[in-house]
């Protein structure tokens, strides 16, 4: 019975792994041996990397967009179930315990490993180059624990803003561990693990500001202070703060922090702004924004996702109509509306003129994240009115009214199979301008940097949208922030986290989900703002429920998260 209990606990862990932990090191090598282990070992290092999210296809082929407001998936799978609220502790489309901890404890066991690199062949060797070789892969070795330190705290990241507090693992289980004593820590100290490891690994001597062409994409200095940054900013929000909606709650530790909001929202604003003066960093806005998704070497870029290149984005979101396209995501209302009009104001399908020419003078990365009626695609201009080429009346078409176009190189031809590179983005520089300015807004109301970084983004090249007057109230100075960051950061799997610590998603994610009917005419088209699908939001939604599978294994015991 014990040995069933521990085969039970280690896999709902992820406890096993094709590392040997028990593998014995020689250290009478030769340099050709030597070299094979570091191999090994590089090797090893990277693969740490493949459990990075891959938010193009979150959840099956739609994105977390589609669990949000921001857009429909047209094809049945999580995201409905997300929407509908046909999901609870035994099936979560979107359960990435058991993944997380997967790659935790992959981190783990390469950090207990990585001691055992035996360079002592060129150590040894007096010889200028073999002593070169040696420093140079004695830096790398190092540089390795500090990546995947780094990994590990984002890991844990991914896991605290959809479970709360979660347990601290940081050595490699095996079948001899004592499963019973894994309790869950607070939500505070998970917070603290994370901003330590962030400080650590990017303190002087840390991970390195860039890398040579040949190594993009691994883990920079940057991106450690932007998780730091994006950590302090939910441990501010209303969410991490307030327990109040858990009804009594018996474990508020798991759910919530204490201490002096103020202070939080300083530091906060303290750790997005030394990302901003990071000197020698290099990260500014990039000079077009429609091509964010498709380049991984960009000054605005801080971390990405890279794969290889690929055409499977195209093939499943090119709009229907299109050569082979699937048009599977496609974009709400509720999200279009939100697009200024190029004057600062907000569009008002009351106005008979703007209802008329819905799409013409708004804020253009409206163009260049939508495809709408009568938008160009490769050599073709969309229509996607009732009848159309792209529109209802076709199997799958739309049912918003509109396809996606950020991510989107629609110059790929897929009857050739063209590929392109594709960069799913974790960090960039305009998130954490949006972050300094939203934590500056809470503890410093009226600071000229917040009008000041928050206008960097409306007034990037390609955009120039109005200026955000510095003389507004901290509420409203608040609303254009929360609507700016909406905006900027469209279908980059920001909206489902914000809704939540902002607390406003009993109010946004209640709120139906809206498209447009187009109808063609002798004069254009008739455009009429239409409900597509019913939504769902409970307050037990704000945090996901702990699996169950884990809660009925003898010996965990873990309280569950509030109203599950």
């Amino acid at each position: 019975m014990k040995n069933k209990l521990y085969i039970s606990i280690a896999a709902l862990l992820i406890i096993l792994s094709s590392c040997d932990l028990n593998q014995e090191f020689i250290t009478t090598l030769t340099k050709d041996q030597v070299s094979s282990q570091f191999d090994f070992k590089k090797n090893q290092a990277m693969a740490l990397y493949t459990d990075l999210p891959n938010g193009f296809f979150a959840l099956g082929n739609a994105m977390m967009a589609s669990a949000s407001d921001e857009a429909e998936f047209t094809y049945n799978g999580g995201a409905q179930n997300f929407n509908s609220g046909s999901w609870d502790a035994f099936t979560n489309p979107d359960d990435v315990w058991s993944v997380y901890y997967k790659s935790i404890r992959k981190v783990n066991v390469f950090l207990s490993d990585t001691a055992k690199v035996n360079l002592d062949a060129y150590k040894n060797d007096p010889n200028p180059s073999s002593q070169l070789v040696y420093k140079t892969r004695l830096a790398q070795t190092i540089n390795w624990k500090y990546e995947a330190r780094f990994l590990r705290a984002y890991y844990y990241f991914e896991l605290v803003k959809r479970y709360g507090g979660v347990p601290i693992i940081t050595l490699p289980l095996d079948l001899e561990s004592n499963f019973s004593n894994i309790k869950r820590n607070t939500l505070s100290e998970c917070i603290d693990f994370i901003v330590n490891e962030c400080d650590s690994v990017s303190k002087d001597g840390g991970l390195p500001l860039t890398y040579d062409n040949d190594n993009l994409g691994r883990v920079t200095k940057g991106a450690a202070l932007a998780l730091k940054s994006r950590i302090l900013l939910y441990a501010a929000s209303d969410l991490f703060n307030t327990p109040s909606w858990a009804g009594g709650y018996a474990n508020p530790e798991l759910i919530s922090v204490s201490g002096d909001r103020k202070t939080k929202w300083k530091d906060a604003a303290d750790a997005a702004k030394a990302l901003i003066n990071l000197s020698g960093s290099g990260y500014s806005l990039g000079g077009n924004y429609s091509i964010l998704g498709k380049t991984f070497n960009d000054p605005e870029l801080i971390m990405v996702c890279r794969s290889w290149t690929n055409n499977d984005f195209e093939r499943i979101n090119f709009p229907i109509g299109a050569v082979i396209g699937l048009g599977s995501i496609t974009p709400s209302q509720n999200l279009v509306d939100d697009y200024e009009m190029q004057d600062g104001t907000k569009f008002d399908w009351n106005n008979p003129t703007e209802k008329a020419s819905p799409y013409a003078n708004r804020d253009p990365r409206l163009a260049m994240s939508v495809y709408y009626n009568q938008s160009k695609f490769s050599n073709i201009f969309l229509d996607i009115s009732t009848g159309g080429a792209n529109g209802k009346g076709i199997a799958n078409a739309t049912t918003t009214g509109y396809y996606i176009k950020k991510f989107i190189d629609e110059t790929l031809d897929l009857t050739l199979n063209r590929t392109s590179v594709h960069s799913w983005v974790i960090f960039r520089i305009s998130e954490i301008y949006l972050n300094y300015a939203e934590a500056l807004n809470e503890y410093d109301p009226g600071n000229p940097d917040i009008s000041l970084y928050v206008n960097k983004t409306r007034q990037r090249t390609g955009v120039t949208m109005p200026v955000i007057p510095s003389t507004l109230s901290q509420s409203e100075m608040r609303e254009r922030i929360r609507h700016e960051r909406r905006i900027e950061l469209a279908f980059e799997d920001h909206r489902l986290w914000d809704v939540r610590r902002w607390m406003t998603a009993p109010t946004v994610l209640n709120t139906p989900l809206y498209g447009v009917k187009i109808t063609a005419t002798d004069l254009g088209y008739n455009y009429e703002k239409i409900e597509v699908e019913k939504r769902v939001f409970e307050p037990k939604m704000y945090f996901y429920p702990i699996p169950q599978k884990l809660l009925y294994t003898n010996g965990v015991d873990w309280p569950q998260n509030p109203l599950w």
